[in-house]
């Protein structure tokens, strides 16, 4: 096995242009007023209580060059990318709304008719939005509504859980970009079924904590989890499963069609770990929750540090009886 310098992969890490965009949420987020709400901000949804449940409410936008680069999965992407959110959340999607900006109707069909199979493929409506074909630029952002009997959060883990990382290794990277694409291929009903796991988990209380892994990897997802649960998180490098061909500082910051770190207390781990395996998802223990404030990288003895948040927070969100 080839040695890891983690001190240097550490360092690399910490300066990924994926990591250091999600650090505008928390600047955006300031100057709306969103700390301290009574809804709280920083998760994947946010979660609006709803009788003996919640709704689930999201949005995302897409890089400008992702969508000229790739409209078609562009478009996939907005709809899958937001039901990820909701599943995330122990929910399942209702519906989805799209704005689309483009160039003439040409310059939209592809975006279009990405997000038309994704809500065929994953069974979930594209029921409005809004539409600009008069425009020099493509654009494209896509909200999704979705429920949650029992709530995943980002707020909820706890030193002592152990952190597991739950992705679908059957696909490839849909280059240039480190987006790695395990759905446009697979059976609708595999891929519905796949979406039932993190509902089931949370429905049967073996989890509390878990978040969609996003444009920033496992390591951004990491460090956005650990900031809103006012932890640290230590992640075993040698214990990341890797698809074939796939070095591990570009896996560490991939965004997977189908990925989610959750944080299990010990006695869940085998319960959920099998969960996903059964239906052929690589799922393994990479890690564990601790107190303190550092994301870090193990290997061995050897342990090196990707961020502190408390020093430098890059979300400045969270549910404020989080640190309680």
């Amino acid at each position: 096995m080839v040695a890891i310098d983690i001190k240097a992969l550490a360092a690399k890490l910490s300066t990924s242009g994926g990591i250091a965009a999600k650090q505008d949420i928390g600047t955006i987020a300031a100057r709306l007023g969103l700390q301290g709400q009574q809804i709280a901000v920083g998760d994947d949804c946010a979660a609006l209580p709803d009788g003996d449940g919640h709704l689930l409410f999201a949005i995302e936008g897409f890089m400008n060059e992702f969508v000229a680069a790739d409209p078609w999965f562009a478009g996939w992407c907005g709809v899958m990318v937001n039901i990820s959110d909701v599943v995330a959340m122990g929910g399942r999607p209702i519906a989805v709304v799209d704005a689309v900006w483009a160039d003439g109707e040409a310059g939209a069909t592809l975006v279009l008719d990405g997000m038309r199979a994704a809500s065929s493929a994953f069974g979930v409506p594209i029921v409005g939005g809004h539409t600009n074909i008069r425009t020099e630029r493509g654009q494209l952002s896509v909200a999704i509504l979705g429920r949650a009997k029992t709530l995943l959060t980002s707020f909820d883990a706890r030193p002592g859980d152990v952190l597991v990382a739950a992705i679908d290794h059957r696909g490839r990277y849909r280059e240039p970009f480190n987006n790695w694409e395990a759905a446009t291929d697979a059976a609708p009903a595999r891929l519905r079924g796949d979406l039932e796991l993190l509902p089931e988990i949370a429905e049967a209380g073996l989890a509390l904590s878990a978040k969609d892994i996003s444009q920033g990897g496992i390591i951004g997802t990491a460090i956005m989890l650990a900031e809103c649960s006012h932890v640290g998180i230590d992640i075993d490098v040698a214990a990341i499963p890797l698809p074939a061909g796939v070095a591990l500082d570009r896996w560490l910051v991939t965004f997977p069609s189908f990925g989610y770190l959750l944080a299990v207390a010990p006695e869940h781990v085998a319960d959920v770990v099998t969960r996903f395996t059964a239906r052929g998802i690589s799922a393994a223990v990479i890690g564990a929750v601790v107190a303190g404030a550092e994301v870090a990288l193990v290997d061995g003895e050897t342990r090196a540090v990707v961020r502190n948040h408390a020093e430098t927070p890059l979300l400045q969100l969270g549910r404020q009886d989080a640190a309680a």
